[in-house]
Protein backbone atom coordinates (compact mmCIF):
# COMPACT_ATOMS: atom_id res chain seq x y z
CA UNK A 1 0.00 0.00 0.00
CA UNK A 2 1.70 3.38 -1.19
CA UNK A 3 0.38 7.34 -0.73
CA UNK A 4 2.43 10.32 -0.94
CA UNK A 5 2.65 11.49 2.79
CA UNK A 6 2.04 15.64 2.54
CA UNK A 7 2.57 16.30 6.11
CA UNK A 8 4.63 14.45 8.88
CA UNK A 9 3.04 15.46 11.93
CA UNK A 10 4.75 15.20 15.61
CA UNK A 11 1.40 13.92 17.36
CA UNK A 12 1.16 10.78 19.42
CA UNK A 13 -2.69 10.13 17.66
CA UNK A 14 -4.83 11.65 15.28
CA UNK A 15 -8.20 11.56 17.42
CA UNK A 16 -11.42 11.71 14.58
CA UNK A 17 -14.37 13.18 16.70
CA UNK A 18 -14.35 15.82 18.85
CA UNK A 19 -17.40 14.65 20.82
CA UNK A 20 -17.54 13.72 24.13
CA UNK A 21 -14.96 10.65 23.89
CA UNK A 22 -12.63 12.44 21.35
CA UNK A 23 -12.47 15.29 23.47
CA UNK A 24 -11.69 13.51 26.79
CA UNK A 25 -9.08 11.25 24.64
CA UNK A 26 -7.24 14.56 24.19
CA UNK A 27 -7.16 15.58 27.69
CA UNK A 28 -6.64 12.44 29.18
CA UNK A 29 -3.36 12.19 26.84
CA UNK A 30 -2.29 15.34 27.21
CA UNK A 31 -2.21 14.72 31.02
CA UNK A 32 0.08 11.88 30.08
CA UNK A 33 2.30 14.53 27.94
CA UNK A 34 1.13 13.03 24.78
CA UNK A 35 0.26 15.25 21.79
CA UNK A 36 -2.62 14.56 19.81
CA UNK A 37 -4.70 16.56 17.06
CA UNK A 38 -8.48 16.25 16.79
CA UNK A 39 -10.57 16.67 13.52
CA UNK A 40 -13.98 17.63 13.55
CA UNK A 41 -16.35 17.99 10.49
CA UNK A 42 -18.44 20.50 12.15
CA UNK A 43 -17.73 24.03 12.51
CA UNK A 44 -17.12 23.74 16.59
CA UNK A 45 -16.86 20.64 18.69
CA UNK A 46 -19.40 18.95 21.29
CA UNK A 47 -21.97 19.69 18.91
CA UNK A 48 -24.16 16.79 20.56
CA UNK A 49 -22.93 17.97 24.45
CA UNK A 50 -24.73 21.12 23.68
CA UNK A 51 -28.23 19.55 22.66
CA UNK A 52 -27.76 16.95 25.01
CA UNK A 53 -30.50 17.16 28.43
CA UNK A 54 -32.06 20.13 26.58
CA UNK A 55 -29.02 22.14 26.36
CA UNK A 56 -28.16 21.35 30.05
CA UNK A 57 -25.89 18.25 29.23
CA UNK A 58 -26.52 15.50 31.79
CA UNK A 59 -23.10 14.45 32.02
CA UNK A 60 -23.26 11.20 33.80
CA UNK A 61 -25.53 9.05 36.30
CA UNK A 62 -24.57 8.40 39.65
CA UNK A 63 -25.88 4.68 39.43
CA UNK A 64 -23.99 3.93 35.96
CA UNK A 65 -22.85 -0.07 36.03
CA UNK A 66 -22.46 -2.42 33.73
CA UNK A 67 -26.51 -3.64 33.81
CA UNK A 68 -27.29 -0.52 32.13
CA UNK A 69 -25.56 -1.09 28.97
CA UNK A 70 -26.79 -3.03 25.64
CA UNK A 71 -24.06 -5.22 23.70
CA UNK A 72 -24.19 -8.63 22.17
CA UNK A 73 -21.02 -9.15 24.64
CA UNK A 74 -22.34 -7.77 27.89
CA UNK A 75 -19.49 -8.40 29.91
CA UNK A 76 -17.18 -6.17 27.61
CA UNK A 77 -17.76 -2.70 29.27
CA UNK A 78 -16.64 -3.72 32.48
CA UNK A 79 -13.12 -3.14 32.20
CA UNK A 80 -13.47 0.17 30.47
CA UNK A 81 -16.25 1.08 33.33
CA UNK A 82 -14.01 -0.12 35.85
CA UNK A 83 -10.82 2.14 34.94
CA UNK A 84 -12.94 5.36 34.91
CA UNK A 85 -15.67 5.02 37.02
CA UNK A 86 -18.73 7.88 37.96
CA UNK A 87 -16.84 8.79 41.11
CA UNK A 88 -13.79 9.75 38.77
CA UNK A 89 -16.21 11.51 36.18
CA UNK A 90 -17.71 14.02 39.18
CA UNK A 91 -13.85 14.63 40.69
CA UNK A 92 -12.78 14.96 37.20
CA UNK A 93 -15.78 17.68 36.38
CA UNK A 94 -15.39 19.37 39.90
CA UNK A 95 -11.62 19.51 39.73
CA UNK A 96 -12.39 21.76 36.59
CA UNK A 97 -15.03 23.90 38.19
CA UNK A 98 -18.51 22.15 37.05
CA UNK A 99 -20.09 20.94 39.86
CA UNK A 100 -22.97 18.39 39.82
CA UNK A 101 -26.77 18.23 40.66
CA UNK A 102 -28.95 15.16 40.64
CA UNK A 103 -31.95 15.29 39.14
CA UNK A 104 -34.11 12.48 38.10
CA UNK A 105 -33.30 8.36 38.79
CA UNK A 106 -29.49 9.93 39.30
CA UNK A 107 -29.09 12.05 36.33
CA UNK A 108 -26.40 14.45 36.78
CA UNK A 109 -26.46 17.85 35.72
CA UNK A 110 -23.95 20.78 35.71
CA UNK A 111 -25.23 23.23 38.36
CA UNK A 112 -25.42 25.92 36.02
CA UNK A 113 -27.76 23.69 33.78
CA UNK A 114 -24.97 24.81 30.85
CA UNK A 115 -23.87 21.88 28.19
CA UNK A 116 -21.45 25.10 26.81
CA UNK A 117 -19.37 24.73 30.13
CA UNK A 118 -19.01 21.33 29.79
CA UNK A 119 -17.62 21.91 26.18
CA UNK A 120 -15.45 24.99 27.01
CA UNK A 121 -14.51 23.17 30.30
CA UNK A 122 -12.40 20.30 27.25
CA UNK A 123 -11.40 23.31 24.99
CA UNK A 124 -9.42 25.17 27.34
CA UNK A 125 -8.11 22.56 28.45
CA UNK A 126 -6.68 21.50 24.85
CA UNK A 127 -5.34 24.82 24.71
CA UNK A 128 -3.85 24.66 28.27
CA UNK A 129 -1.91 20.64 27.48
CA UNK A 130 -0.98 22.25 23.79
CA UNK A 131 -3.67 19.28 22.27
CA UNK A 132 -4.68 20.82 19.02
CA UNK A 133 -8.15 20.98 17.25
CA UNK A 134 -8.96 21.88 13.89
CA UNK A 135 -12.55 22.00 12.94
CA UNK A 136 -14.37 21.93 9.90
CA UNK A 137 -12.28 18.77 8.63
CA UNK A 138 -13.63 16.08 6.41
CA UNK A 139 -11.74 13.19 7.12
CA UNK A 140 -11.92 10.75 3.60
CA UNK A 141 -10.23 7.93 4.41
CA UNK A 142 -7.52 6.46 6.83
CA UNK A 143 -4.54 4.34 5.21
CA UNK A 144 -2.54 1.92 7.07
CA UNK A 145 1.60 1.53 6.85
CA UNK A 146 4.10 -0.68 8.40
CA UNK A 147 4.58 2.31 11.27
CA UNK A 148 1.73 3.84 11.34
CA UNK A 149 -1.74 5.63 9.63
CA UNK A 150 -2.08 8.62 7.00
CA UNK A 151 -5.42 10.37 7.32
CA UNK A 152 -6.78 12.13 4.37
CA UNK A 153 -9.07 14.95 5.17
CA UNK A 154 -10.40 18.11 3.43
CA UNK A 155 -10.63 21.28 4.72
CA UNK A 156 -11.03 25.10 3.34
CA UNK A 157 -11.14 23.39 -0.38
CA UNK A 158 -7.92 21.33 0.27
CA UNK A 159 -6.82 18.28 0.57
CA UNK A 160 -3.97 17.12 2.78
CA UNK A 161 -2.54 14.10 4.51
CA UNK A 162 -1.33 13.69 8.17
CA UNK A 163 0.54 10.86 9.14
CA UNK A 164 0.53 9.63 13.24
CA UNK A 165 1.49 6.22 14.45
CA UNK A 166 -1.84 5.59 15.83
CA UNK A 167 -5.58 6.85 14.97
CA UNK A 168 -8.59 6.83 17.41
CA UNK A 169 -11.30 6.69 15.89
CA UNK A 170 -14.62 8.71 18.04
CA UNK A 171 -16.84 9.67 15.18
CA UNK A 172 -20.07 8.89 17.02
CA UNK A 173 -22.96 6.65 15.34
CA UNK A 174 -25.47 7.51 12.97
CA UNK A 175 -28.11 9.73 15.08
CA UNK A 176 -28.97 13.10 13.98
CA UNK A 177 -27.92 13.52 10.61
CA UNK A 178 -28.27 17.06 10.41
CA UNK A 179 -25.80 17.64 13.26
CA UNK A 180 -23.09 16.19 11.00
CA UNK A 181 -23.58 12.04 12.07
CA UNK A 182 -22.34 10.20 9.51
CA UNK A 183 -21.19 6.55 9.04
CA UNK A 184 -17.65 6.94 8.57
CA UNK A 185 -16.84 5.22 11.98
CA UNK A 186 -18.38 1.93 10.33
CA UNK A 187 -17.06 2.98 6.83
CA UNK A 188 -13.72 2.37 8.66
CA UNK A 189 -14.20 -0.74 10.41
CA UNK A 190 -15.15 -2.41 7.26
CA UNK A 191 -12.41 -1.14 5.42
CA UNK A 192 -10.45 -3.13 7.91
CA UNK A 193 -12.27 -6.13 7.93
CA UNK A 194 -13.74 -5.31 11.45
CA UNK A 195 -17.27 -6.90 12.03
CA UNK A 196 -20.19 -4.42 12.62
CA UNK A 197 -23.09 -5.83 14.67
CA UNK A 198 -26.52 -4.43 12.73
CA UNK A 199 -27.10 -0.88 13.86
CA UNK A 200 -30.53 0.55 14.41
CA UNK A 201 -31.84 4.01 16.15
CA UNK A 202 -32.01 3.25 20.17
CA UNK A 203 -34.01 6.05 22.78
CA UNK A 204 -36.09 6.72 20.18
CA UNK A 205 -39.77 7.85 19.93
CA UNK A 206 -42.24 4.72 18.16
CA UNK A 207 -44.63 5.14 15.95
CA UNK A 208 -47.89 3.98 15.51
CA UNK A 209 -50.26 3.71 12.57
CA UNK A 210 -53.54 2.44 11.01
CA UNK A 211 -56.82 1.87 13.23
CA UNK A 212 -54.79 2.60 16.75
CA UNK A 213 -53.22 6.18 15.44
CA UNK A 214 -56.82 8.52 15.60
CA UNK A 215 -56.69 7.45 19.71
CA UNK A 216 -53.46 8.33 19.72
CA UNK A 217 -53.54 11.69 18.12
CA UNK A 218 -57.05 11.84 20.55
CA UNK A 219 -54.49 12.04 23.12
CA UNK A 220 -51.85 13.82 21.92
CA UNK A 221 -50.02 16.00 24.74
CA UNK A 222 -50.79 13.62 27.39
CA UNK A 223 -48.00 12.66 29.91
CA UNK A 224 -48.89 9.78 32.34
CA UNK A 225 -46.16 7.97 34.74
CA UNK A 226 -46.17 4.37 33.72
CA UNK A 227 -44.22 0.63 34.01
CA UNK A 228 -43.44 -0.10 30.35
CA UNK A 229 -42.03 -3.53 29.56
CA UNK A 230 -41.87 -6.39 27.20
CA UNK A 231 -40.30 -9.84 27.91
CA UNK A 232 -37.05 -8.69 28.57
CA UNK A 233 -36.75 -5.91 30.51
CA UNK A 234 -39.05 -3.19 31.90
CA UNK A 235 -38.49 0.59 32.96
CA UNK A 236 -40.95 3.19 34.86
CA UNK A 237 -40.93 6.96 34.04
CA UNK A 238 -43.33 9.07 32.17
CA UNK A 239 -44.37 8.56 28.52
CA UNK A 240 -45.73 10.83 25.91
CA UNK A 241 -48.72 10.36 23.76
CA UNK A 242 -48.39 12.24 20.53
CA UNK A 243 -49.61 12.17 17.44
CA UNK A 244 -47.46 9.88 15.82
CA UNK A 245 -47.32 7.32 18.54
CA UNK A 246 -45.64 7.30 21.87
CA UNK A 247 -42.71 9.19 23.22
CA UNK A 248 -41.80 10.05 27.03
CA UNK A 249 -38.65 8.49 28.54
CA UNK A 250 -39.90 5.25 29.51
CA UNK A 251 -40.68 4.65 25.50
CA UNK A 252 -36.97 5.83 24.78
CA UNK A 253 -36.07 3.73 27.28
CA UNK A 254 -37.99 0.10 25.74
CA UNK A 255 -37.34 1.40 22.30
CA UNK A 256 -33.40 0.28 22.89
CA UNK A 257 -34.65 -3.31 23.83
CA UNK A 258 -37.73 -3.48 21.35
CA UNK A 259 -37.82 -4.79 17.60
CA UNK A 260 -40.27 -4.60 14.91
CA UNK A 261 -43.19 -6.68 15.28
CA UNK A 262 -42.92 -7.23 18.96
CA UNK A 263 -45.27 -6.01 21.51
CA UNK A 264 -44.83 -3.69 24.23
CA UNK A 265 -47.34 -3.36 27.60
CA UNK A 266 -47.71 -0.75 29.73
CA UNK A 267 -49.04 -0.70 32.95
CA UNK A 268 -50.69 2.39 33.71
CA UNK A 269 -51.49 2.64 37.30
CA UNK A 270 -47.70 1.25 38.74
CA UNK A 271 -47.92 -0.20 41.96
CA UNK A 272 -51.70 0.16 43.04
CA UNK A 273 -54.41 -2.50 42.02
CA UNK A 274 -56.93 -1.28 39.96
CA UNK A 275 -59.56 -3.88 40.94
CA UNK A 276 -58.94 -2.64 44.71
CA UNK A 277 -59.33 0.91 43.93
CA UNK A 278 -62.59 0.16 42.33
CA UNK A 279 -64.31 -2.07 44.92
CA UNK A 280 -63.47 0.61 47.64
CA UNK A 281 -64.66 3.31 45.75
CA UNK A 282 -68.31 1.47 45.46
CA UNK A 283 -68.69 1.27 48.75
CA UNK A 284 -68.46 4.68 49.07
CA UNK A 285 -69.94 6.15 45.64
CA UNK A 286 -71.42 3.23 43.76
CA UNK A 287 -72.86 5.97 42.11
CA UNK A 288 -70.12 7.46 40.37
CA UNK A 289 -69.53 7.08 36.69
CA UNK A 290 -67.05 5.22 35.69
CA UNK A 291 -65.55 8.18 33.59
CA UNK A 292 -65.37 10.50 36.22
CA UNK A 293 -63.62 7.93 38.48
CA UNK A 294 -60.73 7.49 35.70
CA UNK A 295 -60.34 11.22 35.03
CA UNK A 296 -60.02 11.63 38.94
CA UNK A 297 -57.06 8.87 38.25
CA UNK A 298 -55.64 10.69 35.15
CA UNK A 299 -57.12 13.31 33.33
CA UNK A 300 -60.92 13.71 32.06
CA UNK A 301 -59.10 13.64 28.40
CA UNK A 302 -57.73 10.06 28.93
CA UNK A 303 -60.34 8.78 30.59
CA UNK A 304 -62.87 10.03 27.34
CA UNK A 305 -60.18 8.26 24.90
CA UNK A 306 -60.83 5.01 27.29
CA UNK A 307 -64.53 4.91 26.02
CA UNK A 308 -63.53 2.91 23.08
CA UNK A 309 -61.97 0.13 25.03
CA UNK A 310 -64.18 0.44 28.47
CA UNK A 311 -67.57 0.72 29.81
CA UNK A 312 -67.19 4.40 31.09
CA UNK A 313 -70.91 5.76 30.72
CA UNK A 314 -71.78 2.71 33.44
CA UNK A 315 -71.25 3.62 37.03
CA UNK A 316 -68.93 1.66 39.77
CA UNK A 317 -72.08 -0.19 41.09
CA UNK A 318 -73.42 -1.47 37.78
CA UNK A 319 -70.09 -3.28 37.04
CA UNK A 320 -70.00 -7.06 36.31
CA UNK A 321 -67.18 -8.55 37.42
CA UNK A 322 -65.96 -9.37 33.75
CA UNK A 323 -66.34 -5.65 33.69
CA UNK A 324 -63.89 -5.01 36.61
CA UNK A 325 -61.42 -7.98 34.98
CA UNK A 326 -61.63 -6.05 31.12
CA UNK A 327 -60.73 -2.73 32.97
CA UNK A 328 -58.01 -4.73 34.76
CA UNK A 329 -56.52 -5.92 32.18
CA UNK A 330 -56.21 -2.43 30.02
CA UNK A 331 -54.91 -0.58 32.44
CA UNK A 332 -52.70 -2.65 34.17
CA UNK A 333 -51.14 -4.65 30.64
CA UNK A 334 -51.92 -2.38 27.40
CA UNK A 335 -50.84 -4.01 24.79
CA UNK A 336 -49.47 -1.47 22.30
CA UNK A 337 -47.88 -2.96 18.64
CA UNK A 338 -45.24 -0.05 17.00
CA UNK A 339 -45.68 0.01 13.57
CA UNK A 340 -41.63 1.76 13.56
CA UNK A 341 -39.43 4.32 15.19
CA UNK A 342 -38.69 7.72 14.18
CA UNK A 343 -35.14 6.93 12.98
CA UNK A 344 -32.06 8.05 13.45
CA UNK A 345 -33.41 12.22 13.08
CA UNK A 346 -35.14 11.78 16.71
CA UNK A 347 -32.66 8.73 18.32
CA UNK A 348 -30.74 9.52 20.72
CA UNK A 349 -28.27 7.09 20.06
CA UNK A 350 -27.15 4.62 17.85
CA UNK A 351 -27.24 0.53 18.96
CA UNK A 352 -25.10 -1.73 17.53
CA UNK A 353 -21.74 -0.66 15.90
CA UNK A 354 -18.03 -2.31 16.17
CA UNK A 355 -18.06 -5.36 17.27
CA UNK A 356 -16.53 -6.06 20.98
CA UNK A 357 -15.24 -8.92 19.19
CA UNK A 358 -12.80 -7.30 17.62
CA UNK A 359 -11.58 -4.74 20.38
CA UNK A 360 -9.19 -5.20 23.29
CA UNK A 361 -11.58 -4.66 26.22
CA UNK A 362 -8.45 -3.35 28.56
CA UNK A 363 -7.56 -0.89 25.61
CA UNK A 364 -10.24 -0.75 23.08
CA UNK A 365 -7.56 -0.95 20.71
CA UNK A 366 -8.36 -2.86 17.35
CA UNK A 367 -6.67 -7.12 17.57
CA UNK A 368 -6.44 -7.02 13.65
CA UNK A 369 -4.90 -3.43 13.35
CA UNK A 370 -2.38 -2.37 16.07
CA UNK A 371 -2.39 1.59 16.34
CA UNK A 372 -5.90 1.68 16.17
CA UNK A 373 -8.54 2.40 18.70
CA UNK A 374 -12.72 2.81 18.66
CA UNK A 375 -14.66 4.28 21.23
CA UNK A 376 -17.59 6.18 22.35
CA UNK A 377 -20.89 5.59 20.24
CA UNK A 378 -19.56 3.59 16.76
CA UNK A 379 -18.54 0.83 19.42
CA UNK A 380 -21.20 -1.88 20.07
CA UNK A 381 -22.06 -0.58 23.81
CA UNK A 382 -25.07 1.40 24.06
CA UNK A 383 -26.43 3.25 27.28
CA UNK A 384 -29.55 3.79 28.72
CA UNK A 385 -30.89 7.06 28.94
CA UNK A 386 -29.87 9.40 31.53
CA UNK A 387 -26.40 10.32 31.74
CA UNK A 388 -24.72 6.46 31.14
CA UNK A 389 -23.82 6.82 27.04
CA UNK A 390 -21.71 10.18 28.57
CA UNK A 391 -19.77 7.66 31.16
CA UNK A 392 -19.23 5.50 28.13
CA UNK A 393 -18.01 8.41 26.39
CA UNK A 394 -15.39 9.24 29.19
CA UNK A 395 -14.41 6.14 30.09
CA UNK A 396 -13.63 4.80 26.61
CA UNK A 397 -11.58 7.81 25.81
CA UNK A 398 -9.62 7.81 28.95
CA UNK A 399 -8.92 4.51 28.52
CA UNK A 400 -7.72 4.74 24.88
CA UNK A 401 -5.55 7.58 25.96
CA UNK A 402 -4.12 5.56 28.86
CA UNK A 403 -2.72 3.33 25.70
CA UNK A 404 -1.83 5.85 22.98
Amino acid sequence: MTAKLTKQTDFDAIIIGGGACGLMCAVQAGFLGKRTLVLEKNDKVGAKILISGGGRCNYTNLYASPQQFISQNEHFCKSTLSQWSVEDTVNFFETYGIDGKEKTLGQLFPVSDKAKDVVNLFTDLCNDLGQEILCEADVKSIEKFENGFTVSMERNGRTENLFAAKVVIASGGLPIPKMGATDFGLRTARKFGLKINDTAPALVPLTITGKDQPWYEQLSGSSIFCRVWNDRISFEENILFTHWGLSGPAILQISSYWKPGEYIYIDLLPHQNIEDLIQQERILNGKKMLLAYLAGLYTRKFAEALSDYLPVDKNLASLSKTDIENISSLIHEFPVKPAGDKGYDKAEVMRGGVSTGELSSKTLETKKMPGLYFGGECVDVTGWLGGYNFQWAWASGFVIAQNL
